[in-house]
Formats: structure tokens, sequence, C-alpha cells
């Protein structure tokens, strides 16, 4: 078993994982955002669940309201952007299956564990 205590630093951060999927959180600022129109999982899909705050997340062009409770499935090879609209911290959750990052910054190629 394996566990982790989120945190609300600001920024992105893989928290645990295994061969099969990985979680990790992600802490906006006010006006803050993170991928853009190039950004895309060619090998994992996404699942976003909001913790805190509102936002907006673009999904292959089309806006997507962000508040706490929302879940969003971002599917392999969708291209997105989450923005923060709010003026208090957006905190989310991701699970990827299967992993999509080696550490905090690097992303893995497609089909790759680790």
């Amino acid at each position: 078993m394996k566990s982790d205590q989120l945190t609300s630093r600001p920024g992105f951060r893989v928290s645990i994982g295994n061969t099969r999927s990985q979680a990790a959180v992600m802490v906006l600022a006010a006006g803050g955002k993170e991928g853009g129109p190039d950004n895309l999982h060619q090998g994992a899909d996404q699942w976003l669940l909001v913790v805190e705050g509102s936002g907006v997340a673009i999904i292959n062009g089309h806006k997507r309201p962000l508040k706490p409770g929302k879940i969003l499935l971002i599917e392999a090879g969708d291209r997105h952007e989450i923005r923060n609209t709010g003026r208090t911290l957006l905190k989310t959750v991701s699970v990827y299956a299967p992993p999509a990052y080696r550490d905090d910054e690097n992303e893995l190629p497609a089909g790759r564990n680790r």
C-alpha cells in the first residue's frame, strides 16, 4: 500500500503511483494556468478532480467550467489547458492511467512505465 498527504503548495507534483496508474496534485494561483493548445498526454488518460476553487478546462477547444466536486476525463491525445479563473487557489488531483510522468517535470513517452 502507498499513501501521500495532499498539500496546497503551488505548482504540479507527482504524488504516488505504480506501473498501472499515478496520482498528481496541481495547485494554481488566481489567474494561473497549466498546459495549452499543444499540451497532451499521448499514452495516458487523465482523470481530473477539482478539490477547491474555480476555473475552466479547455479540452480540444471546448471550455468546461471547473468547481469543487467536478471530475473530468481527459483522454489520451486530448489537447488541454487548465485555468484558474477564481480569486483563490484552484486545487486539483489527477489520476493518470497508465502513468504519464517520470517525475514532476518529465513526461513519459507513450506506452512506457517509469
